[in-house]
């Protein structure tokens, strides 16, 4: 990981770690500071964690346990106590013209807190393995009608390392997209979290996943291998070369701003491969130019870029590329009803966007980098294409 890629993580903590002793402050001085001795060291003992965890990072310990734990963390205790103090404020606000409303404000608050503790709870233990499979029927534009009816499995965002606490799982996954009988797969990148290691234990199950046209992949910002820790410079770059020989030995076509044609008689389509293309801190390799060398402008081509926020920074602003699918949001693996965290940063963070002739699909993924997801519930995408 580069030196400044360092520091933003470390400053995000520390600013995490400022906000997260507003709540346990609020609380301490309010009703616990006459409690007894091993109360109060009980109270703060998950914010002792949650300090020592970050500064473990910064001397080099930092792990994606460690990071797991940190998150969790942030879950269970820090969020449920905001709660509790959001309540809490607004019955004292009342409890000017009403008293009795501070202590109904404050028994509200601690049955909310614990109700999301439990909800969050459920999404670590539950959540991230409950696979669904989510259909999109798309009127594309363009289409070959030789290509009418064609279906596509997207997956994307396997961050596989994390399946290692469930492998069972990706059996399912597997069983789940080959009964789906699907003309082609698609995965839009982030196999791994850290490293190419992950992948060993999965790639004789991984192999078995078929469709008539075969299995397409890209990489995502994790697949470059960059998020770990590395005493050797170059290890990063051999670690990704690795992850592309494994992808490629299980049979996949691993596409780095390349493309492959596919015919159904006189009709073809292309299907168009780039690596990352991000915002900062992320990596930007995308190349479209070189992705699309040889194609001609009226080829239905339909683009694997990770991250959606490329479609609307450079795709829009060609006139030919027809579909692209990507994944990266996670949904921030938290979805409540149609609202999401992650629309905060991203204008098209899950599902189906058109602008004119131009279609994204963007996949809230199949895996988890934390073990944990609450109404964005993993999921295997099958689209399918209809011309029109």
């Amino acid at each position: 990981m580069s030196f400044s890629k360092h520091k933003m993580i470390t400053f995000a903590f520390i600013i995490i770690i400022l906000l997260a002793i507003v709540p346990d402050l609020y609380i301490w001085n309010n009703f616990l500071k006459n409690v007894g001795l091993m109360i109060k060291v009980l109270y703060w003992l998950p914010f002792v964690i949650l300090l020592t965890l970050p500064l473990l990072g910064t001397i080099g310990i930092w792990r994606n346990g460690i990071f797991h734990a940190f998150i969790f963390l942030l879950l269970l205790t820090v969020i449920p106590k905001y709660i509790f103090l959001l309540f809490s404020l607004v019955g004292k606000g009342i409890g000017i013209l009403w008293p009795t409303a501070t202590t109904i404000g404050n028994m509200a608050g601690i049955a909310c807190g614990l109700l999301m503790i439990m909800a969050f709870a459920y999404g670590m233990i539950w959540g991230w393995k409950r696979v669904t499979i989510k259909e999109a029927h798309i009127e594309a534009r363009h289409l070959p009608r030789s290509f009418d009816g064609y279906t596509i499995v997207q997956l994307s965002d396997f961050h596989i390392g994390t399946y290692r606490q469930s492998p069972d799982m990706v059996q399912e996954i597997v069983d789940k997209v080959n009964n789906l009988k699907p003309d082609i797969i698609l995965f839009t990148g982030d196999m791994v979290n850290l490293s190419a290691d992950e992948l060993t234990p999965f790639t004789h199950i991984l192999s078995k996943m078929k469709a008539k046209d075969g299995v397409y992949s890209i990489v995502g910002n994790h697949d470059y291998c960059t998020y770990g820790h590395h005493d050797n410079p170059m290890a990063a770059t051999e670690d990704f070369n690795l992850l592309m020989e494994m992808e490629r030995k299980m049979g996949w076509k691993v596409l780095l701003n390349e493309n492959y044609v596919l015919h159904r008689g006189a009709d073809s389509i292309a299907i168009v491969g780039v690596e990352n293309g991000g915002e900062s801190p992320f990596p930007s390799r995308a190349d479209l130019s070189k992705a699309t060398h040889g194609l001609g402008t009226d080829t239905y081509k339909i683009l694997l870029s990770h991250d959606p926020s490329h479609w609307r920074r450079e795709v829009l602003t060609r006139n030919d590329i027809h579909l692209t699918i990507s994944g990266h949001t996670h949904a921030m693996q938290l979805k409540i009803g149609d609202f999401s965290p992650s629309q905060w940063k991203y204008p098209e963070w899950g599902g189906l966007y058109r602008e004119g002739d131009k279609l994204l699909h963007v996949s809230t993924g199949i895996g988890s980098n934390v073990p944990f997801r609450l109404g964005a519930w993993p999921e295997i995408n099958v689209l399918r294409l209809y011309a029109e």
